[in-house]
Order: C-alpha cells, then sequence, then structure tokens
C-alpha cells in the first residue's frame, strides 16, 4: 500500500483476540460431560489409557488405537496428542479407576500354575551353580585332585584279558540261533526241537560269562561290562526266538488271529536272513524283526558332535565319581550296621552326586550312545525315553524310562502272560521278576556277592507302584507321586544301594587277605 508521495505504508500487525468465555450461567453439567466423551473418545485418549493399562499392570485396558484411528488423531485431534503427551489424560487423573476387576495374586492356589515361572528357574538355576561351586571348591581343597590318569586303564586292566575274550566270543550264540531257525523253517527239525535248542542257547550264553568273571581275579567294572553287554545279547536272543516262533506259526502253520495283519505287518512275517540277524545284533534295539524303519542318509556332522558331547559326559561321569562318591564311600560306615543318625547323614551327602552321576549315565547312554548307533545304523525309531521326569507314579516312571526294555517286556513276558490267562497282576510280578533277577546278575556277579540288594530293590517296586498310584487317585492334578518318585530312587534307593554293595565288597576282600 502507498500513499499519495509514492511511499510504501507498513500495515499494522494483526491483533489477536481471545474468543469471549462464557458466562456463568450459560455453563451446564449436560456440555461438560458431552466435551469429556469426545475427549475420551478420541484416539490420543485410547492409546493413553492403554500406556496406563500397561504401567500399572491392568490387562484389561483398551488395546491400541487402529492405523485409521491413528491417522485421523495426527491430522485432526492435535490438541488430543498433546494431551496425551503431557499426561493431561483423563486415564492419567485421579478420577480414573485402577481397580477394574477381581483378581488372583499370582502365587495364589487358583493362580499359580496360569503364570510363567522362568524368573524362578532362572534363579534355582543360578543357586544351584552357586551351590555346587562352593562344594567343588570345598572338595577340591579338601582332597585335591583325586582322578587318576590310570582310572580307565592301568596294569591290572590286562588281568581281564579273559574277560574281553569271553565277549568277543559272545557273537557264536547269535550264529546258533540263526542255523537252528534256518532248519526250523525248512522243516528239517519240528518246534518242540527248536524251542528247546533255542533254551539250551540262551541258558550257556548267561552262564558263560558268570563262570568266566567267577573263575579269574578281574576288577568289578570290567565284570560289569562283561554282564551288561552278555545280558543284552541274552535279551536279543530270547526276542530271536520268540518272534521267529510266532511268524512260523502265522506263516508256515496257519493260526488264525483276531484281527487281520496290515500290509506293513505281512511284510515282517519273513524267515530270518543272516543280514537281518547282523543289524539287529547291532542295532539299538531289544526286539527283533526282519525290517525297520530306516532313515534317508547318515547326518555326519550331528554325528560328530554327539561323539564329542559322548566323550565329554563320560569324562564328567569318571570325575564325578573319584571326586565325590569315592571320598564318601570310603569314609563311611556300613549303613545297616552303624548308627541311624550316621546312615541317614551319609545317605544325604551321596545323594546329591549320584543324583548327578544318574543324570549323567542317562543322557550319556540313552541319548547319546544310543542316538550314535542309531546315526551309524540308519535306524529310525529313536524313542529310546519319554518324559520320565514328569512321572506321577512308579508304574509310569517303569513305563518312560528304558523304552527298549519296556517294549522287549510288553512283547516278550507280559503280553503272553495275558494271552495265557493270567491275570494282569500275576503277569505284573512276573516281568518285575525277570527284571529284577537281570539287574541282581549285573551287579552281584561283578561283585561276587550275593546278598539280593538289586533284586529286592526291583521287587519292592510293586508296593510302591500301588502307593503312588493311590496317590495319584487322592490328590488329583498333584506331583506328590513325582516327588515320592524322586526321594525313593534318587535320594534314598541308589546311595542306599552303592553303601551296601560297597561295604559287602569291602568285607568280601578283606576276609580274602
Amino acid at each position: 500500500m502507498e500513499d499519495s508521495n509514492g511511499a510504501e505504508i507498513k500495515a499494522p500487525p494483526p491483533v489477536h483476540r481471545r474468543p469471549p468465555r462464557p458466562r456463568g450461567g450459560c455453563f451446564t453439567p449436560e456440555g461438560f460431560v458431552a466435551a469429556l466423551r469426545r475427549r475420551l473418545s478420541s484416539g490420543a485418549a485410547v492409546a493413553a489409557r492403554a500406556s496406563f493399562a500397561a504401567d500399572s499392570g491392568d490387562e484389561s485396558g483398551p488395546p491400541e488405537p487402529s492405523s485409521s484411528h491413528r491417522r485421523r488423531d495426527s491430522s485432526g485431534d492435535t490438541s488430543s496428542a498433546a494431551g496425551a503427551g503431557d499426561f493431561t489424560a483423563f486415564s492419567f487423573r485421579a478420577a480414573a479407576p485402577v481397580h477394574r476387576k477381581a483378581k488372583e495374586s499370582p502365587l495364589s492356589s487358583d493362580a499359580i500354575f496360569k503364570q510363567s515361572h522362568a524368573g524362578l528357574f532362572n534363579l534355582c538355576i543360578v543357586v544351584l551353580v552357586a551351590v555346587n561351586g562352593r562344594l567343588i571348591i570345598e572338595n577340591l581343597m579338601k582332597y585335591g585332585l583325586l582322578i587318576r590318569t590310570g582310572f580307565w586303564f592301568n596294569s591290572r586292566s590286562l588281568r581281564d584279558w579273559p574277560l574281553l575274550m569271553c565277549c568277543l566270543s559272545l557273537p557264536a550264540f547269535p550264529l546258533g540261533a540263526f542255523s537252528v531257525e534256518k532248519l526250523a523253517f525248512r522243516n528239517v527239525i519240528t518246534d518242540a526241537v527248536a524251542t528247546c535248542l533255542h533254551i539250551i542257547l540262551t541258558t550257556t550264553e548267561i552262564v558263560y560269562p558268570v563262570l568266566v568273571i567267577l573263575m579269574c581275579d578281574s576288577a568289578v567294572v570290567s565284570g560289569f561290562l562283561l554282564m551288561f553287554i552278555a545280558c543284552i545279547v541274552w535279551l536279543k536272543l530270547v526276542s530271536f526266538a520268540h518272534t521267529n516262533h510266532d511268524i512260523r506259526q502265522l506263516t508256515i502253520s496257519g493260526k488264525k488271529v483276531d484281527y487281520a495283519p496290515s500290509t506293513d505287518d505281512m511284510d515282517n512275517l519273513q524267515a530270518p536272513t543272516l543280514g537281518s540277524l547282523v543289524y539287529f545284533m547291532m542295532a539299538p534295539t531289544l526286539c527283533y524283526q526282519p525290517s525297520y524303519p530306516r532313515t534317508a542318509n547318515v547326518r555326519k556332522g550331528w554325528l560328530i558332535r554327539q561323539i564329542i558331547l559322548y566323550l565329554i559326559f563320560t569324562g564328567i561321569q569318571g570325575f564325578i565319581i573319584e571326586q565325590y562318591i569315592n571320598p564318601i564311600v570310603v569314609d563311611s560306615q556300613h549303613p545297616l550296621k552303624g548308627g541311624l543318625l550316621n546312615a541317614v547323614e551319609t545317605v544325604l551327602r551321596l545323594s546329591l552326586p549320584n543324583v548327578y552321576l544318574w543324570l549323567c549315565m542317562f543322557y550319556c547312554f540313552f541319548h547319546l550312545w544310543l542316538n550314535i548307533l542309531a546315526e551309524i545304523l540308519r535306524f529310525g525309531d529313536r524313542e529310546f525315553y519319554k518324559d520320565w521326569w514328569n512321572a506321577k507314579t512308579i508304574d509310569e516312571y517303569w513305563r518312560k524310562w528304558n523304552m527298549p526294555v519296556h517294549k522287549w517286556i510288553v512283547r516278550h513276558i507280559y503280553f503272553p502272560c495275558m494271552r495265557s490267562g493270567i491275570s494282569k497282576e500275576v503277569a505284573v510280578f512276573v516281568s518285575f521278576f525277570v527284571s529284577a533277577v537281570l539287574h541282581e546278575l549285573c551287579v552281584a556277579v561283578p561283585c561276587r556277592i550275593l546278598k539280593f540288594w538289586a533284586f529286592l530293590g526291583i521287587m519292592l517296586q510293586i508296593p510302591l507302584i500301588t502307593l503312588t498310584s493311590y496317590l495319584k487317585s487322592k490328590f488329583r492334578d498333584t506331583m506328590a507321586g513325582n516327588m515320592m518318585f524322586w526321594f525313593f530312587f534318587c535320594i534314598y534307593g541308589q546311595p542306599m544301594c552303592v553303601l551296601l554293595y560297597y561295604h559287602d565288597v569291602m568285607n568280601r576282600i578283606g576276609k580274602t587277605e
């Protein structure tokens, strides 16, 4: 804008006038409520309430606004966004309720199993590491490093060569069983003759190592390994003979069954071959069948990792035995001859390293070693164990702990007893009796004593099965049976057996010297 002389005239600055406030008589509660509802319905207020709910631990608060609602708020309702930023929304006011519904405390009986206890589990691990770290330091300060270079092999091991020769000669018995089956399938000998020959072979196979161990002055560990292998071969021979006898009855004799076998089952109703026998004797199973599920290939990298883990955990087992179990056992007294408190204290002191040794043994043998064999042989069915650590009864534990032995007992003892008209209770008793005899052979023969501790330990599982089954039915959805299982197996049972056998062996050695 210019004046008459042509000079430019500056415009005055604009004047900002505040809109007139409503008079007191014009203000009504209905207007305030309407304005409050508009503010609370805005996206910023919803986001503020969600933030407040998260900060206050209220899971019932509203969810965050949708993307369209957020876009609408960012374009239009700038005042609401500003209000949410400086905590002026209603959700942050003292008038907003913080208690919206009834809730239980996280550790109450109604809510404890609905919560995540990962933090407490991490605390238990930290405490376990700290406590055991102190025990390791205390043990090293008291005894020093006890593990010897000759722990696995020394000059005394050379005296056990007869046991090695016995172990190398055991494959002759499966070849004898294969010859018997070939003659039986060709009808050269009758089923009765074949059964008698199998009984002679299996009996000789288990008696032969017993005589070798008793005649030789061998170490306990060497004798245990030989008896362990001999029992495995015996179980495989029984399965081989029983399965082929049943195949002959179904194919040659034409025996009828209640349910017709499937196509896959018919593929397994074949005469044995030398290849199927060799594969069965090497495979990580105790139940014979002409063919097994196989994997596509061998995972070499995975196999190498498992072998490395197996060597590591084998060394850990030796360290636990030499560094922790041996000092406790040597300094102890016979649990049945000393005082009660002294026996309880020794058992409790031995229980912790015994649990570690037992868990390492389980992981090393049932997971690593059996999976290594399965991977080399491309053996497909690798269910060697189930979640036995969650067992609520002793019966459930025995059905999940050692699947190869469980399948063998069910297939060759329990089911034949039931088909013969024997009651379930008697069939269970016979199954545990066979297991108890094998356990006693594996322990008593290498120790050269017959005290029946292992036999009684297995047979006493039958009343424990009844007790834990009662607890499971009485206290539903509880772990009372699981805690009893851990107590009898790890805290009391196994340490007591270790002490009993150790002192009995030491007494035998003292008498011979």
